[in-house]
């Protein structure tokens, strides 16, 4: 299968593009002009680029009309996980996220030129906001933040494109993910830091429900839906699809396990920082449309990928 892929080189592109290839397919992966983190993507899989089953091809992700002309053979799905600005600041930012959900249309149009049949999206879980319960696909979207918003509305707007184009449209919405090769500002890293150099944290609350998925399980549950057969979409209500791990708890607890696998070190400040642009929010995925979808399931644990984790920062491997 040839895959097509923007954002290559993120935490989760670059994680997708080596489960894919351990898979056989073939992989573009489209990066930024320039990009300072093209060694996420070819280091480690210098055989795949001998073999012709990896291509890189730079493009701007305002420019996606340019693929086709860049890529003649095309491709069979779409995976789009370019997105400009992701941290907490930047998703406040209006027009920022609007000048992405506008790239993110065109591209799906640049993905029906090169002959792709499916779109795959990467959502995210801002687009349901505040919930107290179990979140599934259909539960109501209240997103806090204009990152939030682009994203809910580029899952209503692609949806509609796609059926009109006549793509399978594919939108995952993704949870808190955790591993090797993470932003180092996301809270696993900031406990990780912390702790193994025996240094204080300030935290929030913490005491909000939480879930964490380890990378490879996504990039594993991304290429099992690049790989389903078009039968397994036939019927669905919606295209949505809640991407996360099996074990939800209090955020404190998961804080508290990771402390205890640094071997204790350091310590954490609760109730000493502000919460993030979304307030506090619960998150209590189900994950069971996903893997009656395609047989998926987390293999995972926490704390083994926390472990995972801590071996590959000392090793200096992050990706």
């Amino acid at each position: 299968m040839r895959i097509i892929m923007t954002g290559a080189t993120s935490f989760v592109g670059a994680a997708a593009v080596r489960a894919l290839l351990k898979r056989g397919h073939t992989v573009t992966a489209v990066v930024r002009p320039g990009s300072h983190k093209i060694n996420t993507i070819t280091e480690k899989n210098g055989q795949a680029l001998l073999e012709k089953r990896l291509f890189v091809v730079e493009n701007e992700l305002s420019e996606p009309e340019r693929l086709p002309g860049k890529l003649p053979e095309g491709g069979d799905v779409f995976c789009h996980f370019g997105w400009g600005g992701s941290g907490s600041n930047a998703r406040t930012d209006k027009k920022l996220q609007e000048r992405n959900l506008a790239d993110s249309l065109r591209t799906l149009e640049a993905a029906k030129a090169l002959g792709c049949r499916r779109f795959l999206f990467s959502g995210s879980q801002a687009e349901y906001g505040l919930h107290e319960g179990l979140m599934t696909e259909e539960s109501p979207c209240r997103p806090r933040s204009a990152y939030g918003e682009a994203k809910l509305s580029m899952c209503q707007k692609g949806e509609a494109l796609s059926k009109a184009l006549g793509l399978t449209y594919l939108h995952v919405r993704i949870f808190s993910a955790y591993g090797p090769g993470d932003h180092p500002w996301t809270l696993v890293e900031s406990c990780l830091a912390a702790f193994l150099e025996g240094k204080e944290l300030a935290l929030g609350a913490c005491t909000q429900e939480w879930n964490f998925l380890y990378i490879e399980d996504l990039a594993d549950a991304l290429c099992a839906l690049c790989e389903a057969p078009a039968e397994a979409f036939a019927g669905l209500a919606s295209p949505v699809f809640n991407l996360a791990g099996d074990e939800t708890r209090l955020l404190k607890e998961f804080v508290e396990e990771i402390h205890t696998l640094c071997g204790g070190h350091g310590m954490p400040h609760y109730n000493t920082r502000p919460e993030n642009a979304e307030g506090i929010v619960n998150l209590i995925p189900s994950i069971e449309k996903l893997e009656k979808t395609t047989g998926w399931a987390p293999g995972t644990r926490f704390a083994e990928g926390i472990l995972k984790t801590i071996r590959a920062r000392k090793q200096g491997a992050f990706y």
